[in-house]
């Protein structure tokens, strides 16, 4: 049993004739050791009904294996026979009936039988602290170590160890430690690296492990995981050097560790040398190490990298489909994230709450409003708590499909919103354009005392901006920075001067972007240029298309918005020459994405699950014709579509555009009421998200 060899132990103890208590022991002690809970407690049963009477050996031997939740009406079996039975119960049984109630959670029931101990020795005491500890009660875990040292007990390195696991602050018991003389002790020196790599204390850590006089994995492991979870690369591979200096092998936790560390594209190469470590060690067999290098590949967007693991798992068990799935969305491949759902359900696994989020996000990406509403349906019929994550991704999934009512209503079902919720919703509002519910949502929030970060007020900035609330969006800025003291980012900046210039405070944004201690990005220098559009400021456009021309010539945005400032000023020619070079440019990159669009305007979808799905979720506005739709609205709109066949010319592109070019131009500047406002941007938001075709 101590070599972990458990079928040939079972196979020897089948074979004796004659077997005793004592055998019966060893079996079941054997069994619980090696992670064989349940079986160990049918072995009980199983002695019990040959006649052999157990003793307070055998439920030492049996309690540890009935420490898990799920087990806890069977450790209460044991207790209950041990009592029954007239067993006398001394210190070592009630001790290991302790530790059984504290890890099934039972902190009541091991407090009662740590009440009944008349005589509690080190190891009783000890065991409370770490029951306590082990459930999150520290207050509670430090109020029995200091009865413990007021009843005269002399504590041992457990006792230190005990508290350390108790203790979210490890400077109290390590200061005991060195006051009794234990801090010389290997185990506390170890228990005190591992409690301060954890705590993020890696200075504090490296100084006791250098005092160690026989370096040990445990100690390693824990320091190079703290700079992992931290993103210090760096001193991640000086300490992994150490390491195999020392002829020590990383085991597959700290390779979990590493792996969820490196986040940065820009280190990826060291990624690839610690795959290829998990390789040539056989860690990568593991299914945890596997899911690890699965996320950090998601992080590179390397999709092809992704299922290439994925192919090579022999065991494919319900987290590492979720691991793919949520991969596959971080990467932006949203309609393989949904193949791989359908490809799951094929295997037999059913969606856990971790599934269902990362599949919203898919319909977030592509919009697909009605199998989001099953999903939601899933989860009622399922009864999946719609908390944290789950009510974020389905306010976030309502939101970005254009169903703000339903996400308001999943809002006010959760009774704790956390913080990305909160962020989710007001973000929600303000794309939306219910700019004075965003900043209603923002003063609730306040109202529960929940603290904001960058992402609440860039959703604030955000609405402020869109609304034209100039007096609200500098209070709000300067409560940002000054209040709660946080740095702005560009998107921020971007935010602020987007709603300067759109009130017509060109000098005041102007100066504002002086002040920037950044240097500002295309998206500020766009903000600013999409307000001279409003304004019809035409010198001051060209100044500013120059200067994003050098940040980024690419980028057909530039061209769109300095064809909408020509075109508000009657430059028509203009207008058509700044969109005509957009489009040369574009031609050779478009031309793929032409040919996939015209076949799937054909009607030719490959039959598979994924595509009869997405096709009965699409929604029925996918592909309406433009000029039965849009044309109708406003006759301006009309100049539009003229406009823009003449450019891509009589080729089959002319069959198939994307509209958020199109219905950016800007003919739309008679549009002055709230009402047509709204309207406008109902069109908008379904433009954006589909390709639709223009009939002749």
């Amino acid at each position: 049993m101590k070599l972990g060899c458990v079928n040939d132990a079972r196979n020897v103890f089948d074979y004796m004739r004659d077997r005793d208590t004592v055998s019966w022991n060893a079996l079941i002690c054997g069994y619980s050791r090696n992670g064989y809970d349940f079986e160990a407690f049918r072995l009980f049963i199983r002695m019990l009904r040959e006649g052999f009477c157990p003793r307070q050996t055998t439920l030492v031997a049996l309690a540890p294996s009935c420490g898990q939740r799920e087990l806890v009406f069977q450790g209460k079996s044991i207790h209950g026979f041990g009592i029954k039975s007239g067993l006398d119960l001394d210190s070592q049984v009630k001790n290991a009936l302790t530790s059984m109630y504290a890890k099934c959670g039972d902190l009541e029931g091991a407090e009662l039988l740590f009440q009944e101990m008349g005589d509690k020795n080190v190891v009783s005491w000890n065991t409370m602290i770490g029951a306590y500890g082990q459930n999150g009660f520290f207050d509670e875990a430090m109020l029995v170590f200091k009865q413990m040292i007021e009843a005269g007990v002399e504590i041992n390195p457990v006792t230190i160890m005990s508290l350390l696991s108790a203790n979210a602050n490890p400077e109290s018991a390590h200061c005991y430690a060195i006051k009794t003389g234990l801090i010389n002790d290997a185990s506390v020196i170890t228990s005190l690296v591992c409690i301060y790599a954890r705590c993020g204390s890696t200075e504090s850590a490296e100084l006791l492990y250098w005092s160690l006089p026989q370096k040990n994995l445990v100690c390693l492991t824990a320091i190079i995981c703290s700079y992992a979870e931290t993103g210090n690369l760096g001193l991640v591979v000086e300490w992994f050097a150490r390491m195999q200096q020392l002829d020590m092998k990383l085991d597959s936790v700290a390779m979990v560790s590493i792996l969820h560390g490196i986040a940065d594209p820009a280190h990826m190469s060291i990624g690839h040398a610690f795959h290829g470590y998990a390789l040539k060690g056989g860690l990568d067999t593991h299914n945890l190490v596997a899911n690890g290098l699965i996320s950090m590949y998601s992080k590179f967007k390397d999709v092809e990298a992704l299922f290439s693991l994925f192919s090579e798992m022999h065991e494919k068990p319900l987290i590492s489909w979720n691991s793919m799935i949520s991969g596959c969305v971080q990467a932006g491949r949203a309609s393989e994230a949904m193949e791989l759902f359908c490809q799951m359900k094929m295997y037999g696994h059913n969606p856990d709450a971790i599934t269902v989020a990362s599949l919203l996000s898919s319909c977030s990406q592509l919009g697909y409003l009605r199998f989001g509403q099953r999903l939601h349906n899933y989860i009622l019929r399922n009864k999946l708590e719609v908390e944290d994550f789950v009510g974020t991704a389905l306010i976030d999934m309502y939101t970005k499909c254009g169903s703000i009512v339903q996400a308001e209503r999943v809002f006010k079902d959760i009774d704790d919103p956390c913080l990305a919720t909160w962020n989710t919703m007001i973000s929600g509002y303000s794309w939306y354009g219910f700019e004075n519910k965003a900043l209603t949502c923002y003063s609730e929030m306040q109202g529960q005392q929940v603290i904001p970060d960058n992402i609440t007020f860039l959703g604030v900035l955000a609405a402020c901006s869109h609304g034209g609330f100039v007096s609200e969006g500098r209070r709000y800025f300067r409560m940002m920075t000054e209040e709660f003291g946080m740095l702005p980012t560009l998107q921020h900046c971007a935010c602020m001067v987007g709603l300067l210039a759109r009130a017509g405070l060109f000098e005041e944004a102007l100066s504002f972007i002086k002040n920037m201690k950044t240097k500002p990005d295309s998206a500020v220098w766009g903000a600013l240029l999409s307000a001279c559009c409003i304004h019809q400021e035409v010198k001051l456009g060209e100044s500013l298309a120059k200067k994003l021309y050098l940040l980024d010539y690419r980028n057909s945005g530039l061209y769109i918005l300095m064809s909408n400032l020509y075109a508000v000023t009657g430059s028509l020619k203009s207008s058509y020459r700044i969109l005509n070079s957009d489009m040369k440019y574009q031609e050779k990159t478009e031309d793929k994405s032409f040919e996939t669009l015209e076949k799937s305007s054909s009607g030719h979808i490959p039959k598979t699950p994924l595509s009869m799905m997405l096709r009965s979720t699409s929604r029925p506005q996918a592909k309406m014709p433009i000029c039965s739709n849009l044309a109708t609205r406003k006759p301006q709109l009309e100049n539009a579509v003229k406009l823009y066949s003449h450019i891509v010319g009589n080729t089959p592109k002319a069959k198939w555009v994307t509209l958020e070019k199109l219905t950016s131009l800007s003919f739309f500047k008679t549009f002055k009421s709230a009402a047509t406002k709204m309207n406008i941007w109902s069109q908008n938001w379904c433009l954006k998200r589909n390709l639709v075709g223009i009939e002749d």
